[in-house]
């Protein structure tokens, strides 16, 4: 199955039963854009149906990765004045990625921030690049994580670690991202050969049992991290509100002025 839907490439292998989601804003680094929010969404469905349409579960693991060296480089930042505070109640594109059956592995090249690494670490397994960059760079737009991402390097690196990620809003190399425990792997130039490898071994593992392994690993966290996010969220919309948002979000679009955050 190959199909491109309007920002995304959904394709499923059924000889090995893995499929691949590709992110295709590369103009935008592949930005999570509302229209690539859900057609992430409607690529996972599309796979699901496989198993549907087969009466059996064909479809064993899913890649998600970017187009052209990005991973994601984080959300819209045009769209953020159409958020309002508390969220939306749609079922957002990292609820259905957490949710999903399937195992699904982010493959994690170039930029991976903010949203973008939000939507890795909704992923059951993330493999990175050598030369792949990590970070949450919210706090310099006067704002927070919005998706759970403090909460989920907390639950993975523990608190100091997400603090000083989230705080800082530095990049974070990808063999230090594994060091912390936020990337599984992290290859080199085989890059591609390797996430290959990786999927299609989870892929011929037995499904039922793949399935429960990670449900069992969701359960560990899931309760507290619900909490978590949905706090988030809130804070998320609120801080949109704010005169600092609006400071820092001028610097990123002109890039001779120089933001004054002033706590309002």
């Amino acid at each position: 199955m190959h199909e491109e839907l309007e920002t995304t490439i959904v394709e499923f292998d059924e000889e090995t039963g893995v499929g691949t989601i590709t992110m295709n804003r590369p103009d935008a680094l592949n930005a999570l854009s509302s229209q690539l929010r859900a057609d992430i969404v409607a690529g996972l469905e599309l796979l699901e149906e496989q198993n549907e349409a087969a009466g059996e579960l064909v479809l064993r693991a899913v890649v998600l990765e970017g187009s052209e060296g990005n991973f994601c480089a984080g959300a819209d930042i045009n769209e953020f004045s159409d958020a309002s505070p508390g969220g939306s109640s749609e079922r957002s594109h990292y609820e259905v990625i957490r949710d999903f059956p399937a195992p699904v592995i982010a493959k994690i090249e170039g930029y991976c921030l903010g949203g973008g690494l939000e939507t890795a670490l909704s992923c059951d397994v993330r493999i990175a690049h050598e030369e792949a960059r990590l970070g949450l760079p919210e706090v310099n737009l006067g704002i927070i994580p919005g998706a759970g991402g403090v909460q989920m390097i907390s639950s993975l690196a523990g608190p100091a670690a997400a603090m000083e990620v989230a705080m800082t809003g530095d990049h974070l190399p990808a063999d230090e991202a594994e060091d912390l425990g936020i990337v599984n792997r992290v290859y080199g130039d085989d890059f591609d050969d390797d996430v290959t490898e990786f999927a299609e071994e989870i892929a011929s593992k037995p499904p039922l049992a793949i399935q429960a392994i990670k449900k069992s690993a969701r359960m560990a966290t899931q309760a507290g991290l619900t909490e978590g996010i949905t706090y988030d969220q809130q804070q998320f919309g609120e801080l949109l509100q704010t005169e600092d948002h609006a400071e820092g979000a001028r610097g990123f679009a002109e890039d001779d002025y120089e933001p004054e955050f002033k706590g309002r």
